[in-house]
């Protein structure tokens, strides 16, 4: 019985396994420790080749994250000892040309200098034919623009109730706030001069330009009976005309009112006249050209460039068919 039982354990024992033991478990340490000390050093190069700046920014940079008080804030700086210390950094001529070698303009000889000059004297030439061009353009935009409200004027037979202009600010519709317009002192818009806008309102829905309106009032120094002063009056003037517009199809974002009192008379406030042209409101067309390209559309526009009457289609038909036409011929006789 015991050697049975004995023979039990020995096979009993003999079924059991012993663990494995991985004895290359050190590589996986040394795998990590050998990431670490490259990690480390090309940290400790990107930082050599930094110069003090922007080793202090760093600095800053991550003290600021992590909440702590930097020395970059108080003026001082400091780098790791070794290359650091002695970066320089080099000044580079702006008329330098990257890859050839030279230093700039300085070192060019007089006819390469008269060469570069002459290269910059034809870009401007250029940049200022493009914006002559652009201007004309836009003049000429402008002036059909003119030419379509100046058709619904003389339909209406109120063309000579408004005058036109075109300036650097765009096209200007100018109406006389007369009695026909405004009531004497008073913001309110008359039946005649509801008329007169609503021959204005229609070309300019589909524009793309923003509008301006622009209240303006005379010299004179009467009393303002309803309002403080000229700037409120023409304020409000000016916003009323705006309010009528964005009630006839114009969108508000396009939309903008000012009051200008007096200080913008339309014509010299010693001419007879300037009672009444003075005390008027311009609805200005605003260009979409760049500030030096809108320089140059009082020129662009020539006559136009002055006040005036506005041009009909058919008038400026009639001008177009006069031009093309033969000149005429006299026959003289023996």
């Amino acid at each position: 019985m015991a050697s049975k039982g004995a023979k039990r354990r020995r096979s009993a024992g003999h079924e059991e396994h012993e663990e494995h033991v991985n004895h290359e478990r050190w590589l996986v340490s040394y795998a990590d420790m050998l990431t670490l000390l490259f990690v480390l050093f090309v940290v400790l190069f990107a930082m050599s080749t930094v110069d003090k700046k922007k080793f202090a920014e760093l600095a800053a940079g991550l003290s600021a994250g992590f909440g702590a008080h930097s020395v970059a804030f108080d003026g001082q700086t400091s780098t790791l000892e070794g290359n650091g210390q002695n970066t320089q950094l080099v000044e580079i001529d702006p008329g330098a040309n990257p890859g050839d070698g030279s230093s700039g303009k300085g070192e060019l000889s007089p006819q390469q200098q008269k060469a570069v000059e002459r290269a910059i004297i034809a870009e401007k030439r250029i940049a200022a034919s493009k914006n002559a061009q652009a201007a004309t353009k836009e003049a000429e935009d402008l002036k059909k623009i003119e030419r379509q409200i100046a058709d619904a004027l003389a339909k209406a037979k109120l063309l000579d109730q408004v005058r036109f202009v075109i300036d650097r600010r765009g096209l200007v519709v100018t109406v006389v706030t007369n009695e026909v317009v405004f009531a004497g002192n008073r913001a309110d818009l008359q039946p005649g001069g509801a008329k007169i806008l609503d021959a204005i309102a229609p070309p300019l829905v589909k524009l793309p330009n923003n509008i301006e309106v622009d209240g303006n009032t005379n010299q004179l120094n009467a009393p303002t009976t309803f309002y403080p002063s000229g700037w409120e009056l023409s304020a409000a003037r000016a916003s009323r005309v705006v309010r009528y517009f964005t009630d006839h199809g114009l969108t508000k974002s396009r939309m903008s009112a000012v009051g200008f009192s007096d200080t913008k008379p339309l014509i010299d406030p010693k001419d007879p006249r300037s009672i009444t042209m003075n005390r008027r409101v311009d609805v200005v067309v605003l260009t979409m050209l760049k500030p030096d390209q809108a320089a140059l559309l009082p020129a662009a526009a020539g006559a136009d460039a002055k006040l005036h009457i506005g041009q009909t289609t058919a008038e400026a038909n009639a001008v177009r068919d006069a031009l093309k036409a033969p000149p005429a011929t006299t026959t003289t006789h023996d």
